[in-house]
């Protein structure tokens, strides 16, 4: 069952199953020593949301993780079980290195812009995520990277637009943007799937800079392309 066939009373609300905070730690990839955040540990304590992070939580490489449109990631349980189904194993919180794991609500669905009130904080749906190598290196199954890039259930990064404090089995209140938006899902697969349709990306003002940059590029790309 996925996310989006998950019956729910009110599609706008759910609830936070685990938070999920790590550190940075060494692992060995390839012969070499790597650094990574991407392992995270549920925990029931209280997290301040602020300055661009939850908690203590911390992230290796700041360049490509972290910052202020990538201060949370949220994945939905609903997703997590169709991935149990496709790996054939049972699957915990944090399994893809996600802080907030959450319930009822269609997280890979979620639009750009999106507003969500948890505790006493606000954050906003920014981006989808881009899976890279430490992927792998956090599920140990192979190919996932590829795998996860395929599947549309990319789960969702969010900006802090109002600081605050949340912890598990907050409720979670989605109010969805006016303004013209895609969802997650949508900028996943026309990154890794449908580059040519990138255009409808800087059409959504609260997209970040990062993705509207790489959208104008990949439009210019595009049409010198098929000039030639």
């Amino acid at each position: 069952m996925t996310s989006q066939e998950t019956p729910h009373a009110d599609p706008n609300t759910g609830e936070i199953a685990s938070v999920n905070i790590g550190t940075i730690r060494e692992v060995e990839h390839n012969g070499r020593l790597i650094t990574t955040g991407i392992f995270k540990t549920p925990t029931t304590e209280t997290q301040t949301v602020a300055d661009n992070h939850i908690g203590n939580d911390q992230q290796a490489d700041p360049q490509n993780h972290g910052g202020p449109h990538k201060a949370v990631y949220a994945y939905a349980e609903e997703d997590y079980a169709w991935w149990a189904e496709q790996l054939d194993t049972e699957l915990t919180p944090a399994f893809f290195g996600e802080n907030l794991t959450v319930r009822g609500i269609d997280v890979s669905g979620a639009r750009v812009g999106d507003r969500w009130a948890i505790g006493t904080a606000v954050l906003e749906v920014s981006e989808a995520r881009v899976p890279c190598f430490k992927l792998g290196i956090r599920t140990r199954v192979a190919r996932i990277q590829q795998a996860f890039a395929k599947a549309d259930r990319p789960g969702a990064y969010l900006r802090i637009i109002e600081p605050g404090a949340l912890t598990v089995g907050d409720k979670v209140a989605v109010t969805p943007t006016d303004d013209p938006s895609i969802s997650v899902a949508e900028m996943a697969s026309i990154y890794h799937r449908d580059r040519a349709g990138a255009g409808v990306l800087l059409d959504v003002p609260a997209l970040s800079d990062a993705w509207r940059g790489w959208a104008a590029e990949t439009m210019a790309r595009h049409a010198g392309d098929t000039a030639s």
